[in-house]
């Protein structure tokens, strides 16, 4: 999870100084380099007691340390500018061209983006996890749920059914596995272990079950507690931005790679699947259709 990320955390979960500190510290992120802890304490109403305790929150020793860091991010995030921002991809006066236009370069990019992420090593261990699992259960929350529902599909269609652990059900799901299976997570930030689906992974880990973690960059609690990691676009912030543009169209991308590497381990036998499926469900429709019809004329 980058810097920014964390404080947003922060900023999210405390509703005290470490709030206005966070909130003054992403507003004013261009400046603070210019900014001495004693403006930083005045701007805010705190201290530089207080100052030093936010940036322990955010795992660092103190100000200085965390100023160094935080401006290097802001230095790399502004080098790595991408042509769209993927918080606000468009502007209130745009119009629909440019709007669609936009968004088409924000998903391409977030493939782009992901692609550069992935680690090869990491998908070939993700491969054999998923090829060796009795059962393939997936965790998260909205809205990549529905990605995951598309992809339970796309397994399905070549005889493969895994499971979507319902938010409300996930703690049985993660119960009921085994060390034969694998449970896929994913989660954007990856570091409140204890909402969902992160806070599964304990009795994950207990139960022995294999675990593939789709998530941010940056250090975060899936990244320690899951050897197999695919790493999502991770420009977007966790609240202030439109809506899941990128972080969407990264995950729906990770989980058809999934999907196609595990399609061509059996390439022919899974054509063959999929043609025979096919026209056994054209062949359904085609009977209900007639049936109607026959029905229909029966009647007049």
């Amino acid at each position: 999870m980058y810097l920014f990320q964390r404080i947003e955390e922060v900023v999210l979960q405390y509703n005290d100084t470490r709030r206005a500190i966070g909130e003054f510290v992403l507003k004013e992120r261009s400046n603070l380099r210019r900014m001495s802890m004693d403006e930083v304490a005045k701007s805010t109403y705190t201290s530089k007691a207080t100052l030093v305790r936010f940036a322990k929150t955010v795992g660092y020793s103190g100000w200085r340390e965390f100023i160094v860091a935080f401006m290097d991010e802001v230095v790399y995030e502004e080098k790595s500018r991408a042509e769209i921002d993927a918080n606000f991809p468009f502007k209130e006066k745009d119009t629909h061209q440019v709007v669609a236009n936009s968004i088409a370069m924000l998903q391409t990019e977030s493939i782009s983006d992901t692609m550069n992420l992935l680690d090869m090593t990491m998908l070939d261990q993700a491969m054999s996890l998923l090829f060796n699992s009795r059962k393939i259960t997936v965790f998260c929350i909205s809205p990549y749920i529905y990605l995951a529902e598309v992809f339970r599909r796309k397994m399905l269609t070549i005889g493969i059914a895994i499971e979507i652990a319902k938010p409300l059900e996930a703690s049985l799901s993660a119960q009921a596995l085994t060390d034969q299976d694998c449970a896929i997570l994913i989660s954007y930030s990856g570091n409140n272990e204890i909402l969902e689906p992160i806070s599964h992974i304990k009795t994950l880990k207990k139960r022995g079950v294999s675990m593939i973690g789709i998530t941010s960059v940056g250090d975060n609690y899936i990244k320690k507690n899951v050897d197999c990691i695919l790493m999502m676009s991770s420009r977007e912030r966790l609240y202030s931005k439109i809506s899941n543009f990128a972080t969407e169209e990264s995950v729906h991308f990770l989980l058809n790679v999934l999907f196609s590497c595990y399609f061509k381990q059996h390439y022919q036998e899974n054509i063959d699947h999929k043609i025979f499926s096919a026209k056994e469900i054209e062949r359904q429709r085609y009977s209900t259709l007639n049936l109607m019809k026959e029905n229909h004329q029966a009647h007049e």
